[in-house]
């Protein structure tokens, strides 16, 4: 699906949402789903009000979060919580299957983008049910951290072999 239908299919779907729960259609409810349609990826509340602060369109916080929760409650917006205290969101159409790589060291999440998780035999048993997006989260140590982790381990274990030399010596 092109990017304009996309915008037109959550927006249309926005609308339903907000005529059928008798909500006021504003301008800044519309900017809000239309500025996080405009790109890929998780974003925080801080780092959504921000780069709203720097759009053309300025919200106030409060406008900003009372939407999030309409666009949750009608399934335009995934909430995730990785293990951090920071809530992360992310679109829910127009998304790519994906796996979530979250390191349990320092909180980063990365996005691993998976062909097909399914086996034959699983797809087998999914024709029943159509499956619109999924998503999973695989959490263990990054890298960077266990690069770290050995680095101070290695360092922790000079240390005490210098002080096991010195106390030999004396």
């Amino acid at each position: 699906m092109d990017n304009s239908k996309l915008k037109e299919l959550v927006r249309n779907n926005f609308t339903d949402y907000l005529n059928l729960h008798k909500h006021r259609k504003t301008p800044e409810r519309y900017a809000i789903l239309e500025h996080i349609y405009a790109k890929k990826g998780h974003f925080d509340m801080d780092s959504l009000y921000n780069s709203m602060q720097e759009s053309a369109f300025r919200v106030s916080r409060a406008t900003l979060y009372n939407t999030i929760e309409l666009l949750l409650d009608c399934g335009l917006v995934v909430k995730h919580q990785f293990g951090a205290n920071v809530s992360q969101y992310e679109r829910a159409y127009g998304n790519d299957n994906h796996d979530h790589l979250i390191c349990l060291s320092c909180g980063d999440v990365k996005e691993y983008k998976n062909s097909n998780l399914f086996t034959p035999a699983q797809q087998k048993k999914l024709q029943r049910f159509k499956i619109s997006y999924y998503s999973m989260y695989i959490y263990g140590i990054c890298n960077k951290c266990i690069r770290a982790k050995k680095a101070e381990e290695k360092k922790n274990n000079k240390i005490t072999e210098s002080k096991n030399t010195r106390n030999k010596k004396k």
